[in-house]
């Protein structure tokens, strides 16, 4: 009967002790210069909903860049772009957060639960996203 006991206690420590799922990382690599083409990667277009952590670098030598998450209604959901302020008109967006004001070089964290459905990554600084800024990501169940 003891060794019953210590087998399940050792068992429960175990269980306990046992790190929690960790969250999917996604890395995201900003570039560009102003005047010529910018650049949004992800290094993986598809992810498992869930916690999802965003390490977001700046590659670019002398822009500030940003990253904006938004949730798309659909996957092939039209961007509002204001043509006079050459932004993204994030109010008719639903934004999840973002890393604002990357200078040249610098890294940020984003940190988001995602449910099913199709993200947009965007930077929103003056004309950066009619440059190229963004990209697509899946989330799958």
């Amino acid at each position: 009967m003891t060794h019953r006991m210590t087998t399940l206690a050792v068992l429960a420590t175990l269980c306990l002790a046992a790190p929690a799922f960790a969250a999917t990382t996604v890395k995201v690599v900003e570039g560009g210069e102003g005047g010529g083409p910018m650049t949004l990667s992800i290094d993986q277009p598809t992810i498992k909903a869930g916690d999802v952590v965003f390490q977001v670098h700046n590659e670019a030598v002398g822009e500030a860049h940003e990253m904006v998450l938004v949730k798309l209604k659909s996957p092939d959901q039209k961007i509002p772009v204001v043509a006079a302020k050459h932004r993204v008109d994030e109010t008719k967006l639903k934004s999840l957060g973002e890393v604002a004001d990357l200078k040249p070089g610098a890294d940020g964290v984003l940190r988001a639960k995602l449910q099913p459905g199709t993200y947009l990554l965007l930077c929103n600084i003056k004309g950066h996203y009619e440059a190229g800024m963004h990209a697509r990501l899946v989330v799958t169940k």
